[in-house]
């Protein structure tokens, strides 16, 4: 009789086990369904923009002129683009993949632990951050936040709704905050390699590489599953984020805050990609900088202008990876024309809802749009 009660006791353990399980699956499946109702429209252009492409030459081209017809023509294409590219900005040194983050220094704040770290971003020049992760067990998603410095990201400038990695954290991401905080007090703002009177880089291609670098590092924590880490940056930090993304394949995903996705001199000194450090680099001093218009003939970007070279076809080197514009006064809805040529690569290999747009009138994030973002690295990193 014993045995039997036993027996008995032990099925119906399993019986809850199981029960709870299903409700489980059952209880994140409607958790997943209404994240994506909630971010489902911002992946689908308005019908007045559908299918518009404006004026720039789609990616589906070769540069001889041939047409992209399959998903095998498409990775040669794609590696046509990127390798044009890294040529005209720059190649880079080899990645550093043999390093992992130094802790410096640790806090315990709320649900979650702080700390400093240090690391190298290119092969002469180390970085400190931040590296924030939440009281969770297990392997978690990442997301990289880039910005002037590195304590705006972690809630501790007191700039209203650009503190993406506190925010993300809370939301039980690992996060890792940089910023160019000494070049930003000097006002030159950027990443120079080997050095700002010899750069062989364009400064924001620079910052790709820094970001490269910070996700080989960030790979190696043990609590982060590499195959989940994102990256994100408002303005400044949003073109970062959005070159580091597109030139290096290993972010899953990204989200751009207002940075001025294509070129734009319409748009003043927020779409400046002329300034000598972004892709208007020459050796300092430097005049005239932060000016609402190109005044310069210095640098790559000058050239991009003149062959009718845009940022679009970085923004093709995502797919399939899906990535978000939260798009401010720099990001209206036109936008879509650009974006459209990414959706088409994305359709050619059999994806859709991989590119996404938000719209507000101001540059500065909101409450509204930074929710948005944080739903998408839920999505599609959760």
């Amino acid at each position: 009789m014993k045995r039997l009660y036993h027996l008995l006791y032990i099925s119906l353990g399993l019986l809850f086990i199981s029960c709870v399980g299903v409700t489980s699956t059952k209880t994140k499946k409607v958790h997943d369904e209404m994240i994506w109702q909630k971010i489902a429209a911002f992946f689908e252009p308005p019908t007045e923009f559908k299918n518009q492409y404006g004026d720039f030459r789609s990616p589906l081209l070769f540069y001889n002129g041939d047409t992209v017809k399959t998903e095998d023509d498409w990775r040669k294409r794609k590696e046509e683009i990127r390798s044009k590219w890294m040529e005209l900005m720059g190649e880079w040194p080899p990645i550093i993949e043999n390093q992992r983050l130094e802790i410096i220094d640790t806090t315990y704040r709320e649900n979650f632990i702080q700390h400093t770290v240090r690391f190298y971003w290119t092969p002469n020049q180390q970085t400190e951050g931040y590296l924030l992760i939440p009281n969770i067990t297990g392997k978690k998603p990442a997301v990289i936040t880039v910005f002037y410095e590195p304590e705006t990201a972690i809630g501790l400038s007191g700039k209203p709704y650009r503190d993406f990695a506190y925010q993300l954290t809370k939301r039980g991401f690992i996060t890792l905050s940089l910023g160019t905080t000494q070049t930003t007090k000097n006002k030159t703002y950027s990443i120079y390699y080997p050095n700002i009177e010899n750069a062989t880089m364009q400064p924001l291609s620079a910052l790709a590489y820094a970001s490269a670098n910070a996700w080989e590092a960030l790979a190696k924590i043990e609590d982060v599953d590499s195959t989940r880490i994102g990256i994100t940056g408002h303005s400044y930090g949003g073109k970062w984020a959005m070159f580091a993304s597109c030139l290096y394949d290993k972010f899953a995903c990204a989200a751009w805050s207002d940075p001025g996705i294509v070129f734009d001199e319409t748009k003043g000194s927020g779409v400046n990609y002329w300034e000598p450090w972004y892709l208007g680099y020459y050796p300092p001093p430097w005049k005239n900088t932060w000016s609402k218009i190109s005044t310069s003939n210095h640098g790559l970007y000058p050239y991009l202008k003149q062959e009718k070279m845009d940022l679009h076809e970085l923004h093709s080197l995502m797919a399939p990876r899906p990535f978000l514009v939260s798009g401010g006064s720099g990001d209206q809805v036109e936008r879509w024309k650009a974006l459209n040529h990414t959706i088409a690569v994305n359709q050619l290999l059999g994806y859709d809802n991989r590119v996404g747009m938000t719209n507000r009138v101001e540059h500065s994030p909101n409450v509204n749009s930074n929710q948005s973002l944080y739903l998408f690295f839920e999505w599609f990193l959760k």
